[in-house]
């Protein structure tokens, strides 16, 4: 049985203070639970507050990138490696912002989900169509390029990762797909991950994910959880999706 996961992604957000106030409040409001887990994605600097505030706790961090190169002259980079010495779970890879703002390709989100791996992380591997993509009817088309990419460079050790499926045009629009929409998309994926050994993979939804519409996409049989982006900055709403 594949369990519950809700990520959230802080994007590029927070502040000590406030890091301090809302973690606090998902370790005091969060318990631990077989068939669920909850998760915060924070920018590189919080990694050690994250750690700090979270060891020991029910609750799970990781980072919003990380780099394909191991070390080098890459200034800027972070490596896998330096991420997983933070006690880090998961490292977003291929981030819609990610493809959209710094041109990342199909192979280079392939390369830092292998590079996760081998650093003993879990990558989030994000996939999903623009609005002209949806409207052109190519939302197949470009899910299955992104996701086909992935499983050549991982191999056997793609069943070591997790998919988020995050249409782009729900992404901090206030549009959300429609919980039909997510699973038809997700059951692609879920066919395409069988077809190369791993149907287990966790399948997440990001798009506008809210308390008040999160049961409803959860609900879908394919729809393991969720990649939440700005409600993840109100501990109660967070909780709340959590719990849903």
């Amino acid at each position: 049985m594949r369990g519950r996961l809700v990520v959230g992604n802080w994007k590029m957000n927070g502040g000590l203070a406030q890091n301090a106030a809302l973690l606090s409040a998902l370790v005091e409001g969060w318990t631990a639970r077989d068939d669920r887990e909850l998760s915060v994605c924070v920018p590189f600097p919080y990694l050690g507050q994250a750690k700090e505030r979270l060891a020991g706790s029910a609750i799970t961090w990781g980072a919003q990138d990380v780099s394909e190169h191991a070390s080098g002259a890459y200034t800027g980079e972070v490596a896998a490696g330096m991420i997983a010495e933070f006690g880090a779970r998961y490292a977003l890879a291929g981030h819609s912002e990610r493809r959209q703002y710094h041109g990342e390709s199909d192979e280079r989100v392939a390369a830092k989900a292998k590079a996760a791996l081998a650093s003993g992380l879990t990558p989030i591997v994000c996939v999903g169509e623009t609005l002209a993509e949806r409207e052109s009817q190519q939302t197949t088309a470009a899910v299955t390029r992104q996701i086909d990419a992935v499983i050549r460079a991982l191999g056997a050790a793609l069943g070591e990762t997790v998919v988020a499926y995050e249409p782009v045009w729900a992404i901090g629009t206030g549009r959300t797909a429609t919980p039909e929409q997510a699973q038809e998309v997700h059951a692609l994926l879920r066919a395409r991950l069988a077809s190369a050994g791993a149907a287990d993979v966790r399948l997440l939804y990001g798009g506008s994910v809210k308390a008040a519409n999160a049961a409803s996409l959860f609900g879908m049989p394919d729809v393991d959880g969720g990649l939440v982006g700005g409600a993840s900055l109100d501990a109660r709403e967070f909780l709340a999706i959590g719990l849903a």
